[in-house]
């Protein structure tokens, strides 16, 4: 019989080995090549979905907000233009995929822009100051 064998790389091993699930924040460093030349980019933000598991189309969906303005990007696992993937923290989920963060800073802000509507505007008449307080304590008593 003819018997074949299937080398894999180091990299599709620690790949495999690699247990991300959603809610997991990461780091990724990609490599992007600029000019003639390669450079490592880092990408760190909250895993919000993982597809297809740890088969060969698998991929990854990692969100980060960056001035303000949410960034996501899908990354292929096994990708050889990502040089390596680390997992800094995993926090519990009870969702597969978390696309509801998308909508939880909007809603942040909105709740923001109610409490500043429902701020009393104090007349001018009012003294708010410890100096101005004693003065009209003076003049009361």
């Amino acid at each position: 019989m003819n018997s074949h064998k299937m080398i894999v790389s180091p990299v599709v091993a620690e790949r495999k080995k690699l247990d991300i699930r959603a809610g997991d924040t990461v780091k990724v460093w990609q490599k992007i090549q600029e000019k003639g030349k390669t450079r490592l980019q880092l990408f760190d933000g909250i895993v919000l979905a993982v597809k297809h598991g740890k088969e060969a189309g698998g991929t990854f969906t990692v969100r980060k907000v960056a001035s303000g303005v949410g960034v996501e990007k899908i990354f292929p696992i096994f990708s050889p233009m990502i040089d390596k993937i680390e997992v800094v923290k995993r926090s519990k989920v009870r969702k597969s995929k978390l696309y509801h963060i998308r909508n939880e800073a909007t809603k942040e802000i909105k709740r923001q822009m109610r409490n500043t509507r429902l701020i009393k505007v104090v007349p001018e008449d009012v003294v708010t100051d410890e100096a101005g307080a004693e003065a009209v304590a003076e003049v009361v008593a």
